[in-house]
């Protein structure tokens, strides 16, 4: 435990803010100061509300986010909120509060494994997850993927307690951590099929000496309805209370953008769409809980390019959390879930309750994700991580018990476990196992919170301080979020993905270049979509924390100039129509975009609106027609987005 602890403590001191956690923060410090749901209703509350205690007592700047999307606002009011404050402050409190649910976690594995198997099995799997990279590196996060993991396993062990020995108290315990689980995450509405599903084991079983079945299948199955009946009932009042049973999402006067009502439909399933609305009617569920539901649905649509073993892909992939799954786990570890199938061949494991509320879960949760089509990152499927431990812990525990050969055997297992999770402190982030190069070549087949989730902005300062860089250019993949000023990195700015526009962008660049792992492998797109792919055709000078690489030279980048060109021109054309002058300059900037890269569909669309408004009709309508062409042609998977705003404008 005191190794967990400086293994949280470390990287939250060390790291920058990640992707969700200022948005995250704000949205708890809101909860709790004014009540207002509308912020980051898309994650339930009780991660955000726990973390951001610490942070009541600060006296803290804050500005009500822009009335603008919800999603959107979220991350620029996040952005504002943390970065106009002691960023490093109010993250570090934040996270420490954070990382008390891993700690629970930990203690939790200890205590299931002791219980369902021995002591041994409990100490081996505390030590399995004491050096777990994935559940290390998020386990200090504010984000809601650990709460989730924490609170998932809790209603599943004490479920188990329940079933082996019914009582009331085991009952209500295990209602309580099922509504903890509602509260952390939307995923959670999966306990429904897990549970369920366990029942229905539990009675085929009909274990004569089991407490809970000893009037037959019928009554058993009575049983366990009513019983999970009173933990759905109790866990949705549990759900009410992180929302302070309030029935709208946001304080009256305040509107959501969008409105529930016109969001509902984005989820292009009707029968979804008719049961959530039913559910808001009735206040059978917060509003704020079923507008998260939608956008579970909705996310995905939004999120146009996947990456997986150096391929970018338009949608999401079954195979993707198999993969994420083996590159980012150790080897020790994988081989000892392997050995899996040997130790219940040769007869060495029983316990088949056990084995059944470990393995039910995590393939549950397991094949849902699969199902999702939404593959940024392995902390989409951590809460099967504590049930595999275990059971990697009892394979060990009950091969090495079985003969001297298989002591030796699980034992280097158990130590090359330990081993390759410490050679990556303290950045577990970027973590995968040898087989695949280790962290420094994890960006070779994934990204996102895989490798780099913008991280890094304090170890880049030093890295820049230690070498007196001062002359650079920096594309940093969470700039959108995140600040580099703050840190008072010198380099000027590359365009992001996600991040506003960059004015006066030159053709050629010139000196040292910093390109975040995400940014440079998949966000854009593949080939010549991606304003990066020079870069990717290059060997990197030097990659500072796995995740951010360093590149010295010249560098020619015409569609990076052509993006700046193009948005001038869309910037001043609203202006212009504003003063109602000939949209002269932004003809010029126009022109040079295309110019600059004649593929690009941006720059054909800002030529056609600048020819548009100069009602030069036929120049604009073989402009959309060009970018049409282009979208319907040059990798049109990545580019239907543009589809229906180009027939709009060519009619």
């Amino acid at each position: 435990m005191l190794v967990l602890l400086i293994e949280l403590i470390v990287p939250a001191r060390r790291q920058s803010a990640t992707f969700d956690e200022s948005c995250h923060t704000l949205a708890g410090y809101t909860y709790w100061t004014r009540g207002d749901f509308g912020i980051n209703p898309e994650h339930p509350p009780l991660v955000k509300l726990l973390a951001t205690v610490p942070l009541l007592p600060m006296s803290l700047r804050y500005s009500p986010p822009p009335s603008i999307d919800f999603k959107v606002a979220c991350f620029v009011g996040g952005r504002q909120f943390l970065y106009s404050n002691n960023a490093d402050a109010m993250l570090f409190r934040a996270r420490m509060a954070a990382a008390m649910l891993t700690i629970l976690a930990a203690l939790l594995v200890f205590a299931a494994g002791y219980e369902m198997f021995a002591p041994v099995v409990g100490l081996l799997a505390l030590l399995l997850f004491v050096f777990e990279p994935n559940l290390i590196a998020h386990g200090s996060l504010v984000t809601t993927d650990m709460g989730m993991t924490l609170f998932l396993f809790a209603t599943v062990y004490f479920f188990y307690r329940y079933v082996k020995n019914p009582s009331v108290a085991r009952l209500l315990l295990t209602g309580l951590s099922a509504g903890l689980a509602l509260a952390s995450k939307h995923s959670a509405v999966l306990l429904l099929p897990i549970l369920l599903l366990l029942a229905f084991a539990e009675t085929m079983q009909h274990d004569p000496d089991s407490k809970l079945v000893p009037s037959g299948r019928l009554k058993c199955a009575l049983r366990f309805a009513a019983s999970l009946a009173v933990v759905g009932v109790l866990s949705i009042g549990i759900l009410w209370s992180f929302y302070g049973f309030h029935l709208q999402m946001r304080p009256q006067g305040q509107a959501m953008i969008p409105a529930f009502n016109e969001f509902l439909p984005y989820m292009q399933q009707p029968r979804a769409e008719k049961a959530l609305t039913t559910l808001a009617h009735y206040h059978l569920l917060p509003e704020a809980y079923l507008f998260g539901l939608a956008d579970v649905v909705i996310a995905p649509q939004h999120h146009s390019s996947y990456y997986l073993f150096g391929k970018v892909y338009p949608r999401g992939r079954w195979f993707y959390f198999p993969a994420a799954f083996l590159i980012k786990s150790t080897i020790g570890f994988l081989l000892l879930l392997l050995l899996l199938p040997v130790a219940i061949a040769t007869q060495r494991i029983g316990r088949r309750r056990e084995l059944l509320f470990l393995a039910i879960p995590a393939a549950i949760y397991f094949l849902a994700a699969m199902r999702s089509n939404f593959n940024i990152g392995i902390r989409h499927i951590l809460p099967i991580y504590p049930f595999l431990l275990i059971l990697a812990a009892y394979v060990a525990w009950s091969l090495g018990r079985s003969r001297k050969l298989w002591l030796y055997a699980v034992s280097a297992l158990l130590l090359f476990h330990i081993v390759s999770s410490a050679r990556a402190f303290p950045e577990y982030l970027p973590y995968s196992s040898e087989i695949w190069g280790g962290p420094a070549n994890t960006y070779k087949f994934l990204a996102d919170s895989n490798v780099d989730w913008g991280q890094q902005l304090k170890v880049t300062k030093r890295y820049l301080d230690e070498r007196g860089i001062q002359d650079c250019w920096f594309d940093y993949f969470a700039r959108a979020v995140a600040d580099p000023d703050y840190y008072q990195i010198p380099c000027k700015t590359l365009p992001q993905k996600f991040g506003p526009p960059v004015k006066n962008m030159p053709p050629r660049i010139a000196g040292t270049v910093l390109i975040s792992a995400t940014e440079l492998s998949s966000i854009w797109g593949p080939g010549d979509l991606n304003p990066y792919a020079t870069f990717r055709q290059l060997r990197p000078d030097d990659e500072i924390a796995d995740g951010v690489f360093v590149f010295h030279g010249e560098f020619d980048v015409p569609l990076l100039a052509a993006m700046g060109h193009a948005h001038a021109a869309e910037r001043l054309l609203r202006y212009e129509r504003l003063i109602d002058i000939q949209a002269i300059g932004a003809l010029a900037e126009a022109q040079a975009a295309v110019s600059l890269a004649p593929d690009d569909v941006g720059s054909q669309i800002a030529l056609g609106d600048t020819l548009t408004e100069l009602h030069r009709k036929d120049e604009a309508r073989a402009a959309y027609q060009r970018a049409l062409t282009l979208a319907q042609t040059n990798y049109p998977e990545f580019q239907s987005d543009w589809l229906p705003e180009l027939k709009q404008k060519l009619q």
